[in-house]
């Protein structure tokens, strides 16, 4: 079996890579830590029986290069950057857990709140350049969180706000109305959470649906004092309307971790003082990278009944 790993974390992980060489000692892993455009993707993985990958596109120009693979285990849980109908289509089994990750994106994500209402992040930048700003922001505690997506991440979000005693207005294309109603979440069309909210989190899915869900129009419908946060994908709020919302007070802060392109450039919005941003780490708490791992693992010994 000819087993090859592309995710820089993955590879590079030592508990991981005990575990793998366990079951398949003469797997390829990128050592390395290289980031492949398509084309290095294609020269390291088109003699592969299966590939384990994080963040790299698996589509249709790939997969048409690799005749020998047979499975494509994720590591990670977003499954946007593969073409799961091309996989179909030659027989490739996908593995995929989704919520692997979930306490390390929801726990960042409450950092972010806490940061922002409190002025933490704003005041110890401050700080560090001299000025002595005594701007204690505001509590967390009861304001108005709305949460767009009530999947694995918003509901461990969810758990977490608990002793906050927030509002939490939710919107999700799927009926949660048992879940809802258990925990006392008020479910809201999209341009109510947009009105009504302190804090919007994002914990949707990237695809045609999603692409630039947030814009000025929509920021433009939330209240000066709002925060928007996302910690899922890059794409789900438009990058060049999200920098002049924060340069002109639409919107008071915002908090991201994935973007557009990966790493960003765009200096003048990463240099902004009321934007936290992260670089893509919401998924990669230690404990979580290993069970990323492991689960990844786990669906290749599962294939191979190992």
């Amino acid at each position: 079996m000819n087993i090859v790993a592309t995710s820089p974390s993955f590879s590079k992980n030592i508990s991981i890579q005990e575990d793998i060489r366990k079951y398949f000692p003469n797997a390829k892993l990128n050592l390395n830590g290289k980031r492949f455009n398509k084309k290095e993707l294609i020269k390291y993985i088109k003699d592969a029986d299966a590939v384990i990958v994080g963040l790299e596109t698996i589509d249709e120009e790939v997969l048409s290069h690799c005749p020998n693979l047979k499975i494509v285990s994720k590591y990670g849980v977003g499954l946007n950057n593969i073409d799961k109908v091309a996989c179909e289509k030659r027989g490739i089994t996908i593995g995929w857990t989704g919520g692997v990750n979930k306490l390390s994106v929801a726990e960042m994500t409450l950092g972010f709140m806490l940061m922002l209402s409190r002025n933490l992040y704003i005041t110890s930048n401050e700080l560090k350049n001299g000025i002595w700003n005594k701007s204690g922001g505001f509590q967390l505690s009861g304001k108005t969180v709305g949460i767009m997506g009530v999947g694995y991440i918003g509901k461990e979000l969810i758990r977490l706000l608990k002793p906050f005693s927030c509002r939490i207005l939710v919107n999700d294309i799927i009926n949660q109305d048992k879940y809802y109603k258990d925990n006392n979440l008020i479910e809201v069309n999209k341009e109510e959470l947009y009105k009504q909210s302190d804090f919007i989190s994002i914990h949707t899915p990237f695809d045609k649906m999603t692409d630039n869900l947030i814009t000025l129009d929509t920021m433009r419908m939330m209240k000066p004092s709002a925060y928007i946060l996302n910690s899922a994908r890059g794409g789900l709020i438009n990058e060049h309307d999200l920098k002049k919302a924060l340069k002109n007070g639409i919107i008071a802060g915002a908090a991201i971790d994935a973007y557009v392109q990966e790493p960003p450039t765009d200096r003048e919005l990463l240099e902004l003082p009321n934007l936290i941003c992260t670089p893509h780490i919401g998924g990669n708490a230690k404990e979580a990278v290993e069970s990323m791992g492991m689960s990844a693992i786990k669906h290749l010994r599962n294939f191979y009944n190992l």
